[in-house]
């Protein structure tokens, strides 16, 4: 508060009213160096505040009452003449001579005490007066800076309804194959949707890649014959749809660890996922978990080594597991069976015995022989951000999965899912679900992190960019990000023969979000027995339970 008051200060007195405040110091520490010797007169043996030696008029520019000088005191005295009886003169004149010495005297220190303090009294005056105009410039410049702020504010409100505006034009000459006309609109958004600037402006430039990979394999406006739709990347392997199939760049496994290091998303569903299945095992002596995908192949298998740590520690009141084992589904074996081994080390060092295994297989062509179980123990299903890999218009590959899992009979299935529906039928209808989604979290990253943060340019751009441009511009086989709603969701796993399991954890998920320090905005709801992160009302993540 210091340095502000002096910066206002100083703006003060170089402007219009320094001549005003010429020779008037208005800083605190001037104040506080003034004497106060006189100061005690201003109040009586009782401690009663006295009235100050002087008045004011009433006109703006006060005055104090004009109080007599030493010499007018001196002069007054000699004028007044001496009414005395006899005796003689000279002696009467040497008595009078002294009592007008010693009048004199206390006349002149009284009166140089009231001019000392008239003295103070009009430094504070003049003070007082100064910090006043100090108060009114410093309310000027707040008001000019919130006009400017409010200025900015609604200027950066239209740019960003100008850039929504281009991006919904563009994605209907973009379906319309008028590609002349769509050029020109990607052009304008290129200048605008900087990957450096606000929060939309940034997740438009997603949207933008997307837009213009779908226009460059799409046949222009008239030409004869079917939409050329193919990926922009050379086609995945056969037999292979997982996103995991085809390994992980570098970037991308950055990406993902910033995620899950940074954002909430991944680490809710490993949160409700082991809570269900503690609750699952709770009692049993053989335990098995078979987790699809290994959350995209996740380093270190963050999951389970929560997971493991609980049983550990729950055997102070509980029976540990006699053996723990865990199947990890998927083509990366290599990357699987190294973190396989790292959770055995972990496990051994807390005295829990673990199992773990890899089955070299995608999702569609998973049977229920591949996966080693025994009667004696219970078995749980872990699928974190995967299923929806699997979901195709023909809805045959997704049963398929669920028919398998099925026949495993586990005591609890947990599924975890993007809350939103990008897989609807029609190209503009998941481009705006898209587009809002994202908004959403990308928004969310903003307030997380510093505008020029070289991780968040990383989560954005190798990991939810990625996942943006299939959605936009993909079709086929080749798009797998078909995220759909809970009611969807509910559907599809009721026709599978699963019914939905009570998840009763929504205390303890809020209190979660708090232990963990997320930003503020983020929210736990409970929706029709699965529980949603989101983000200011904006739903992100669901987890649900099912079982057989």
């Amino acid at each position: 508060m210091a340095d502000i008051h002096h910066l206002l200060t100083k703006e003060f007195i170089n402007g219009e009213k320094t001549k005003e405040l010429s020779g008037v110091e208005l800083s605190l520490s001037a104040m506080a160096s003034y004497p106060f010797p006189y100061m005690p007169s201003l109040w009586d043996n009782r401690g009663n505040t006295l009235i100050f030696p002087f008045s004011y008029d009433t006109r703006e520019n006060k005055r104090m009452k004009r109080v007599h000088s030493f010499q007018e005191s001196i002069s007054s005295n000699n004028n007044t003449p001496y009414r005395g009886g006899g005796g003689n003169n000279d002696s009467n004149d040497t008595s009078n001579s002294s009592m007008m010495s010693r009048s004199s005297s206390t006349n002149s220190l009284s009166n140089m005490q009231t001019m000392q303090f008239r003295d103070h009294i009009w430094t504070y005056k003049q003070l007082y007066h100064a910090a006043e105009a100090v108060e009114e410039a410093a309310a000027a410049i707040m008001e000019a800076a919130e006009q400017e702020n409010r200025a900015t504010s609604e200027e950066g409100e239209a740019d960003e309804m100008r850039l929504v505006q281009l991006l919904i034009a563009c994605a209907e000459a973009v379906a319309c194959r008028d590609k002349s006309h769509a050029s020109v609109l990607l052009s304008e958004l290129r200048a605008n949707a900087l990957v450096f600037g606000s929060s939309f402006q940034r997740v438009a430039s997603c949207f933008v890649q997307g837009l213009a990979d779908r226009l460059a394999m799409v046949h222009p406006l008239g030409a004869v014959g079917f939409i050329a739709l193919q990926p922009p990347q050379p086609p995945p392997l056969p037999m292979m749809m997982n996103i995991m199939d085809v390994g992980i760049s570098e970037k991308k496994e950055e990406a993902l660890r910033l995620v899950y290091e940074i954002s909430p998303h991944i680490k809710f569903g490993h949160f409700v996922a082991n809570a269900s299945i503690l609750e699952a095992f709770e009692g049993e002596s053989y335990v098995h978990v078979v987790d699809l995908g290994m959350t995209l192949g996740l380093a270190h298998g963050e999951q389970w080594r929560a997971l493991i740590q609980s049983l550990a520690q729950r055997a102070k009141t509980h029976q540990l597991p006699k053996r723990l084992r865990i199947t990890a589904v998927g083509l990366c074996v290599e990357r699987f069976q190294i973190i396989g081994d790292e959770l055995e080390l972990f496990a051994n060092s807390l005295n829990l015995n673990l199992e773990f295994t890899v089955v070299k297989s995608n999702l569609e062509n998973l049977t229920s022989k591949d996966i080693k179980t025994s009667k004696d123990e219970v078995i749980a299903v872990n699928s974190v951000l995967q299923l929806h890999c699997v979901v195709k218009e023909s809805r045959g590959a997704l049963n398929s999965v669920l028919q398998t899992i099925h026949e495993l009979s586990p005591k609890v299935l947990v599924l975890v899912e993007q809350d939103s529906s990008h897989n609807g039928p029609f190209f503009l209808g998941r481009f705006m679900e898209a587009l809002h989604y994202y908004s959403a979290i990308f928004d969310s990253l903003d307030a997380m992190l510093p505008k020029y943060d070289t991780r968040r340019a990383k989560i954005e751009q190798f990991y939810f960019a990625e996942e943006i441009k299939n959605i936009i511009s993909c079709e086929g086989p080749a798009r797998v990000e078909r995220h759909e709603r809970v009611d969807q969701w509910r559907r599809r796993m009721s026709r599978a023969g699963f019914q939905a399991g009570p998840i009763k954890m929504l205390g303890s998920a809020k209190q979660w979000l708090g232990q963990i320090e997320a930003c503020e905005g983020y929210t736990v709801v409970e929706e029709k027995g699965c529980l949603v992160l989101g983000w200011k009302s904006r739903p992100i993540v669901a987890a649900s339970c099912w079982k057989c």
